[in-house]
């Protein structure tokens, strides 16, 4: 099962280099979904915003994700709420399988490797990517910080969002199926 949400992490000692894609090998998160560069962005979706896999790997444009209703969960290993919604994620992510794509964004965060090992920690085996510049502030208007969970229906349009931390599993099934129409 992995840690809870209160697991602590010691950064490398300095100088000490971090091979993020094998740790991300290790930590089993999902190779990043492929995007199209092909369909346009839409004023109701996606940003035509392209962010790099944490750990290495393709990179993804946000706008290029289609064909599947997908969660996005914007998050931080040092952000507290995020990491207390953490098993709620990865039960959803458990439940979800292949009707629903899960992805997480690491926000904000200066330290890949330590995301990495998060995410390895409490379980979640989905997709990661990096915005560590925050770039996903305006085009997603975050304004009010992490986490926040994005769903996205087929077509690439966000059709809710959830500001704050999620507060069950239960409470994501549920906006699945009323938001996305997608029953697990």
């Amino acid at each position: 099962m992995g840690a809870g949400p209160g697991a602590t992490f010691q950064a490398p000692a300095s100088g000490a280099a971090v091979d993020l894609e094998q740790a991300r090998r290790q930590a089993g998160i999902a190779d990043c979904p492929v995007s199209s560069g092909k369909p346009e962005a839409r004023q109701d979706g996606l940003p035509d915003l392209t962010l790099d896999c944490l750990g290495g790997g393709a990179s993804v444009r946000l706008a290029g994700l289609r064909g599947k209703p997908m969660v996005i969960n914007l998050w931080a290993q040092w952000c507290p709420p995020c990491r207390a919604e953490s098993p709620h994620l990865r039960e959803f992510a458990q439940r979800a399988s292949d009707k629903v794509q899960l992805l997480g964004i690491d926000y904000s965060d200066p330290h890949p490797e330590l995301a990495i090992e998060f995410a390895g920690l409490v379980g979640w085996h989905y997709p990661q990517l990096a915005d560590p510049d925050r770039t996903a502030e305006g085009p997603l208007r975050l304004g009010t910080g992490i986490p926040v969970t994005l769903l996205v229906d087929a077509e690439g349009r966000i059709v809710h969002r959830v500001t704050g931390q999620l507060t069950s599993t239960e409470q994501l099934v549920d906006l699945v199926a009323e938001k996305l129409g997608v029953r697990l």
